[in-house]
């Protein structure tokens, strides 16, 4: 079982997620369905994402509070330039393009202020996150404006019968299997674990720490476009509850804040997991002004079990 948990460090995050499909399936019948399933991923596709980007700077031992931001800056961009070129494919391909952009460029920002310049993570991305959140804000004042029907459609639709959020969870697994497979994945956990002996060792260290910033602001782009195909507008907040969500989908996916240890499969499994207690609280009936109390008192818990349960796994 010791060596399970250290080779699979997700695993007790997979047993909480089966518990907790088990209990909304007690509560809700349908919520287990595929209908049901499939609303699930479509809601929560971007938080896993958003929980990937998070891992890839935690692995090397930082964090992202700028994530997001990140997040409502894409959003908002993407909108508005779909939305100034016409609303057509060409036009939204190119914004994605950008969009996609915007979120690499933040996270090279974020690296080069933390790993280059030696700033504290917490504190420089703290910072940007209210810069990014200011530029989002000057990009569109106000929320609400529409996103084209053909961007919506096409992330709420289905090809041959199988909803589109579907393939992409598909492309997402197939992505992070490559990334995993490279030596990138391997130098972050060796910076996280011990970043003297990783530059003693002759690995560039500043660099790698720069590239795992660059990846969390490609998947916070890539986030945006799963939050504007979800809400089908733009709105300059809409990432403002992302950040901790993400924080805490990769804590409870087995990954130490501490860096050098965990799988991004764990925080896509822990964004489910924070979908799933979100689902069950409505379902059991709580009183709308309990919610976010229960919500966050049931998330809590989860995070213990998780970490005592992989603590005693790998002493």
């Amino acid at each position: 079982m010791r060596r399970a948990f250290q080779r699979f460090p997700f695993l007790p995050a997979l047993i909480i997620l089966v518990a907790l499909l088990l209990l909304n399936g007690l509560y809700q019948p349908r919520s287990v369905s595929f209908i049901g399933i499939t609303g699930l991923v479509k809601t929560y596709l971007a938080l896993m994402l958003l929980s990937v980007a998070q891992t890839y700077v935690v692995y090397a031992g930082d964090i992202d509070l700028s994530a997001g931001a990140i997040v409502s800056l894409v959003n908002v961009v993407i909108v508005v330039l779909m939305e100034q070129w016409g609303g057509g494919g060409f036009a939204v391909l190119g914004a994605i393009g950008i969009g996609l952009c915007v979120g690499l460029g933040c996270g090279i920002v974020n690296g080069i202020a933390v790993a280059a310049l030696r700033l504290q993570a917490i504190v420089a991305t703290f910072a940007t996150s209210i810069f990014f959140a200011g530029l989002a804000l000057y990009v569109l004042p106000v929320a609400g404006d529409p996103a084209p029907a053909a961007f919506w459609r096409t992330y709420g639709g289905k090809f041959f019968g199988i909803p589109f959020v579907f393939y992409a969870a598909v492309l997402l697994a197939l992505v992070l299997y490559g990334l995993a497979r490279m030596r990138l994945s391997t130098q972050l956990l060796a910076v996280g674990d011990d970043p003297q002996a990783a530059f003693q060792s002759g690995l560039p260290v500043t660099a790698i720490r720069i590239k795992g910033y660059a990846l969390c602001g490609l998947f916070a782009g890539l986030a945006a476009l799963c939050v504007t195909g979800d809400t089908a507008s733009g709105d300059p907040l809409v990432g403002g509850k992302m950040t901790l969500f993400s924080i805490a989908a990769v804590v409870l996916g087995g990954s130490a804040l501490s860096g050098g240890f965990g799988a991004v499969t764990g925080s896509v499994l822990g964004a489910l997991i924070i979908g799933l207690i979100n689902s069950l609280v409505y379902f059991v009936g709580t009183p709308s002004e309990w919610q976010n109390l229960v919500q966050g008192l049931a998330i809590l818990i989860a995070l213990m079990a998780g970490v005592v349960v992989g603590r005693k796994a790998r002493a």
